[in-house]
């Protein structure tokens, strides 16, 4: 039996699953990943936890996840203290009722979809920007809305307000910085947003740790806007996309919303003890976020020296344009045993930033490569 001919939902048929190309290769800069390795003393302590954690696995973990959100709370407040911002979150710091976590960003996107948005409602969304916002759409049965962007897809306060006007969204998306073009954000675009309906605006901050330390974050506006959410991920700066831990800050009574749709009992005990321990380990976690910003910002001038069009980027990633056939330079990276990304916007691709000798082997092959 193929999958056409079961009962599927209408509005799924001929719909493809989300998926990156997985290909054994020794250099892989196509998913964003974070490529230096978890330090190993933390390793160890990680280890430790999970060993602890399997001594009482017979019983159902914490359902509320009181110790991660703790650890979470701890962290968004030190590390927004941090980014040069006037003010907290919250002004006075995020508490444990502003944290919710699950199994990665995905989870928490798709959750708040669940609870805000589903039959007869809309989410607006600005492409090019992360391909799994349709997806999680169409999985929980709400329309999917788009509206242009400006020059160097720059979003402008009167480009958000005239499309929130135009198509009446219940949710609208912002990626910041955005994948896949690593363009910022001005938080004065979250601002009018806001202002201008009355639904929900989600901020994805999933590469906010790469941004520039002085650069707002939006957890600096959460105060006195309840329906802001801002969605991050430990995958990215902290090396961890295989635990799969995402969290979201916001107004509690947006996260009891999300405690309305949650499976019982989401995250697994292995998850809340590897994720806590990791965040014990806070500084040696994120001792790679300047070598990552160091070899994206050469990736930025390479290129653009080797006759590409490279984008701006806050995240740990470059978009560049300039490509003669994209997919054939896929294919002569893949010779050289090195994969990146094929995004879909004409004569571009998308390179995560690696190791130096990982951004060294692909600067390399690319010049031998050619446009």
């Amino acid at each position: 039996m193929s999958l056409d001919e079961l009962p599927v939902r209408d509005d799924l048929r001929g719909k493809k699953p989300y998926g990156a190309p997985q290909i054994d290769v020794s250099v892989q800069l196509n998913v964003n990943e974070n490529t230096h390795p978890v330090p190993v003393e933390v390793a160890d302590d990680i280890a430790r936890s999970v060993r602890d954690a399997l001594m009482t696995i017979n019983r159902y973990p914490d359902r509320e996840f009181t110790a991660l959100r703790t650890a979470l709370a701890t962290y968004v407040n030190d590390g927004d203290a941090q980014t040069g911002s006037h003010e907290l979150a919250y002004g006075s710091g995020a508490t444990i009722d502003n944290l919710w976590a699950a199994n990665g960003s995905n989870e928490v996107l798709q959750q708040i979809l669940q609870a805000f948005g589903g039959p007869g409602r809309t989410v607006l969304g600005f492409p090019p920007t992360y391909s799994m916002y349709p997806l999680l759409a169409e999985g929980t049965g709400t329309r999917w809305v788009t509206a242009s962007r400006g020059a160097n897809f720059v979003i402008t306060p009167d480009i958000a307000v005239a499309a929130i006007r135009a198509h009446q969204p219940d949710i609208v998306f912002f990626c910041a910085p955005n994948n896949p073009t690593g363009t910022p954000l001005d938080l004065d675009v979250v601002r009018a947003a806001y202002d201008a309906f009355d639904g929900i605006v989600v901020v994805d901050e999933a590469y906010h740790e790469f941004m520039p330390d002085s650069q707002p974050r939006a957890t600096t506006l959460l105060q006195g806007r309840p329906r802001l959410l801002v969605s991050r991920t430990m995958s990215k700066a902290f090396a961890f996309a295989g635990a799969r831990v995402g969290y979201l800050i916001a107004d509690p009574a947006a996260v009891d919303a999300l405690r309305l749709v949650r499976l019982p009992y989401h995250l697994s005990a292995i998850t809340q003890a590897a994720a806590t321990a990791a965040l014990r380990h806070t500084p040696s976690m994120l001792a790679m976020v300047d070598d990552i910003r160091e070899q994206r910002d050469r990736l930025v001038a390479e290129l653009t020296a080797l006759g590409y069009d490279a984008h701006e980027s806050h995240a740990n990633f470059v978009l560049f344009g300039g490509v003669d056939n994209p997919q054939a330079t896929f294919r002569a990276l893949l010779e050289h045993d090195i994969i990146i990304r094929d995004v879909g916007i004409p004569h571009s691709l998308r390179v995560t930033a690696g190791t130096r000798d990982e951004t060294s082997a692909f600067l390399t092959a690319l010049a031998e490569i050619g446009r």
